[in-house]
């Protein structure tokens, strides 16, 4: 038998590299495949599927409107402002109107669907203030979240009221806020040029309401799909 051929020095060296190579090249492909099968599934996007029953995916089930502490507050306005109406929970884009330059699903996004606490609304159901019900236990993203309710009520021109659910004020205290006492000295009744009582001013408003269609005709609600009317006629001219 032959002995078996010495193998060539040069060939040896030639194949350590070769193998180092791939043994990092496999544990490359290794680490690789470990990070795609355990990497977060990416976010679905939000398609419309019509396919769901409304409600045999959803059952409803029918809960309470408002807190303790809300009810509680909503409790002291009614005894406080017999003749105001106050709503609770009702969410910005019910009663705040923005313009439509802008998409108007960005806005609803940020801050349409935020909800106040409770809504205190004159006798023709426009609003004049809102109470915010706070709590000691907020997280610090509610906290954010209701600075920018805060911020947009207030550049809305409606009065802001920040009352702590375990120290609420009482009727009297509430009745002040909104119907400050006024003394006979301090404002004395107005009279015309022959010495006839003038109407104060917030009851000859309410006087002229009814036909007052110029202002009162603008401040109506905005409809639920009004918006969503405007942004399927921007996509029809887009498509166009």
């Amino acid at each position: 038998m032959h002995d078996a051929l010495p193998t060539h020095p040069n060939t040896m060296e030639m194949l350590d590299p070769m193998i180092a190579g791939a043994a990092v090249g496999g544990l490359v492909l290794l680490l690789f495949t470990a990070w795609w099968v355990r990497r977060p599934a990416p976010a679905a996007a939000a398609v419309r599927d019509d396919s769901f029953d409304t409600v045999q995916a959803w059952p409803p089930q029918a809960v309470r409107v408002m807190t303790v502490g809300e009810r509680q507050a909503f409790e002291v306005l009614r005894r406080a402002l017999p003749g105001y109406v106050i709503l609770a929970q009702v969410p910005l884009s019910r009663f705040i109107s923005v313009p439509t330059r802008n998409p108007y699903h960005l806005w609803l996004q940020r801050a349409g669907r935020l909800a106040v606490d409770l809504l205190v609304c004159d006798y023709s159901s426009r609003a004049v203030a809102a109470v915010q019900v706070r709590t000691t236990d907020e997280t610090a993203r509610a906290v954010k979240r209701h600075q920018r309710l805060i911020d947009i009520l207030r550049a809305a021109g409606l009065t802001v009221h920040e009352w702590d659910d375990g120290d609420l004020p009482g009727v009297t205290d509430v009745r002040e806020l909104f119907v400050p006492k006024t003394s006979a000295k301090e404002a004395p009744p107005k009279v015309d040029a022959v010495g006839r009582k003038l109407i104060p001013v917030a009851d000859i408003r309410e006087v002229l309401a009814e036909g007052d269609v110029t202002d009162y005709g603008q401040l109506e609600p905005v409809p639920s799909a009004f918006y969503d009317d405007i942004e399927e006629s921007r996509a029809a001219r887009a498509v166009a």
